[in-house]
C-alpha cells in the first residue's frame, strides 16, 4: 500500500460542512485533502434543498397563476407543469456542480480524492490501496434514508430518484409524513401524479406547530392529495401494474412508484469506525459539545454528526465550530437554540424555537397570539387561502419562545422572527420594526398585537 505524505486534516464529504471546515482550515495554512465517495457537491446542492427549491419554484408560479385567475392573470385556469422542461431547468442548476466544486477546491489548494475511504487505524485510512496519514479527520459524510424492517423495503425509491425522475408516475405513494413527503407531494400533485402519503400515526410533521400541520394537511386534501392516518406499512410488494403496500391494520394501496419519506440517518458505513477508535451508538457517532468523537483527532459536523436539525444552515454551523475548534483548540460549542426550519409545500409552513406543545411540557409559563392570515392584505392579493401564525411568548415578560407560520413568505417572515430571537428582543420591540409595506413583515406588528 503507498504511503502518502500525510495530511493536517482530512475531510470526508464534499457537501456543505465538510468542504465549510476544509475551506477554513487550508486558508490557515494547513494540508488538507477532501474525499468524496459520490459527486462533489453534497447533498444539498445536488439531491436535496435547492433542486428541490428549483421545482418548488416553478410550481408556486404556475399556482400562483391558477388562483389569480379569476382576478385577471388571463388563462391562468390552463397552466400546467411541463415536468421535462422543469427537470432540464433544474438540472441546469446541478449539473455543473461535480465539477465546479472540484475545481473551486484544488484551486483553494485542498488536494482533492474521490473515492470510499476507510479507516487502518486512529490517524490513518485507505483510499483505492494509498495509505492516508492526518492529525485529525472530520466525518462530514452526510445521511441517507434509513434502513427500514419492512419486507419489500428494498423497492422503494429514494427523494434522490423523485429529483432525477424524466416524468411523473402516474400514482405516487409517500410513506411517512415528514417533510420529504409533503415537499415531493405537492411537487407531484401539481404535476399532475395523483399523491397519497401513508402517515403511521395522527401527527405527521411532527415537530411543527400542530394546529397549522392540520390546517396544511386540509389544504392538501383539497389540492387532492390523499393524506391517510395511523397508516403504518408493514410490507411492499411488485403487483402487475406496478407496486402495493400493505399496511397493519390490512388496508392496501397501489402505485407505480414508493418513495421512502420515513427518516434518513447519519451515512457511517464503510468508514471502519472501529479502527479508529470512533464509538457508534444506535447509528449514530458519540460527540461531545465541541463535535469531538471518542477519538480526539476526529471531529463530525452537518448530517453526519446528527447533532442539530438536518438542515444546511446547521451543516454551516457546525463547520464554523469545527474549524474553530480545530484551529483554536476545543473552546467553541454548538448551538441550535434558533434554527428556522420550513417545509417547502404551498403554502409553506415556517417554524421556529419552542411550539405550545414543547412550552407546555418544559413547564414554561406562556401566553399566545395566534390567529388566520387570509384576509391580511399580503395574502389576500395572492389568493391563498390557508395562511395563520401562532406565536408563543413569555408569560409577562414578551420574550419570544416561538414562532410558526403558514402562507406565502412564510419562510422568509419566520427568519426575522430567529433574528429577534438571536438579539434578545422581545415581542414589543420586534412588532415596532419599520418594514416595507405591503409585504410578508409588514404582518409581523399585526401578529404581536
Amino acid at each position: 500500500m503507498a504511503q502518502d505524505d500525510g495530511f493536517d486534516l482530512i475531510v470526508l464529504g464534499s457537501g456543505t460542512a465538510g468542504t465549510g471546515v476544509a475551506r477554513r482550515c487550508r486558508a490557515a495554512g494547513w494540508r488538507v485533502a477532501l474525499i468524496e465517495s459520490r459527486e462533489f457537491g453534497g447533498t444539498c446542492a445536488l439531491r436535496g434543498c435547492e433542486p428541490k427549491k428549483t421545482f418548488w419554484t416553478l410550481t408556486d408560479a404556475m399556482e400562483r397563476a391558477r388562483r389569480l385567475a379569476p382576478h385577471g392573470v388571463v388563462g391562468g385556469e390552463a397552466v400546467a407543469m411541463d415536468w421535462a422542461a422543469a427537470q432540464r431547468f433544474k438540472r441546469s442548476f446541478t449539473d455543473p456542480v461535480p465539477q465546479r466544486r472540484e475545481e473551486d477546491l484544488e484551486q483553494a489548494g485542498i488536494v482533492a480524492l474521490q473515492g470510499q475511504a476507510r479507516f487502518t487505524a486512529p490517524d490513518a485510512l485507505e483510499l483505492g490501496g494509498r495509505r492516508l496519514v492526518a492529525r485529525h479527520v472530520v466525518i462530514a459524510t452526510g445521511a441517507h434514508p434509513a434502513r427500514l424492517p419492512i419486507e419489500g423495503a428494498e423497492l422503494m425509491a429514494t427523494s434522490d430518484d423523485f429529483l432525477a425522475l424524466e416524468a411523473l408516475p402516474p400514482r405516487l405513494l409517500l410513506l411517512g409524513g415528514g417533510y420529504i413527503s409533503f415537499e415531493i407531494a405537492h411537487l407531484a400533485a401539481r404535476g399532475g401524479s395523483q399523491v397519497r402519503i401513508l402517515q403511521a400515526d395522527r401527527t405527521p410533521l411532527a415537530p411543527f406547530e400542530q394546529s397549522l400541520v392540520e390546517r396544511l394537511v386540509r389544504r392538501s386534501r383539497d389540492m387532492g392529495i390523499a393524506v391517510e392516518l395511523e397508516a403504518e406499512v408493514s410490507a411492499l410488494r411488485r403487483v402487475a401494474d406496478g407496486l402495493e403496500v400493505i399496511c397493519q391494520d390490512g388496508r392496501t394501496f397501489q402505485a407505480e412508484m414508493v418513495v421512502h419519506g420515513l427518516g434518513r440517518r447519519p451515512a457511517l458505513e464503510g468508514l471502519g469506525l472501529e479502527a479508529a477508535g470512533v464509538t457508534v451508538e444506535k447509528g449514530r457517532l458519540v460527540l461531545d459539545a465541541h463535535l469531538r468523537s471518542t477519538n480526539p483527532r476526529i471531529f463530525a459536523a452537518g448530517d453526519a454528526a446528527a447533532q442539530g436539525p438536518a438542515l444546511t444552515p446547521v451543516a454551516s454551523h457546525d463547520a464554523r465550530v469545527v474549524a474553530s475548534n480545530l484551529l483554536e483548540g476545543c473552546r467553541r460549542r454548538t448551538d441550535y437554540s434558533v434554527v428556522p426550519s420550513v417545509v417547502f409545500t404551498i403554502p409553506s409552513l415556517a417554524s421556529v424555537g419552542m411550539t405550545e406543545k414543547v412550552a407546555k411540557e418544559a413547564g414554561v409559563a406562556y401566553e399566545l397570539r395566534e390567529g388566520d392570515m387570509a384576509d391580511f392584505m399580503s395574502i389576500r392579493r395572492t389568493g391563498e387561502p390557508a395562511a395563520a401564525y401562532k406565536i408563543v411568548l413569555e408569560k409577562g415578560g414578551g420574550r419570544i419562545l416561538g414562532a410558526h407560520l403558514l402562507g406565502p413568505d412564510a419562510a422568509e417572515v419566520i427568519t426575522l422572527f430567529g433574528f429577534a430571537m438571536k438579539a434578545g428582543m422581545d415581542a414589543a420591540a420586534l412588532s415596532e420594526l419599520m418594514t416595507a409595506y405591503p409585504s410578508g413583515a409588514s404582518n409581523i406588528s399585526s401578529m404581536l398585537g
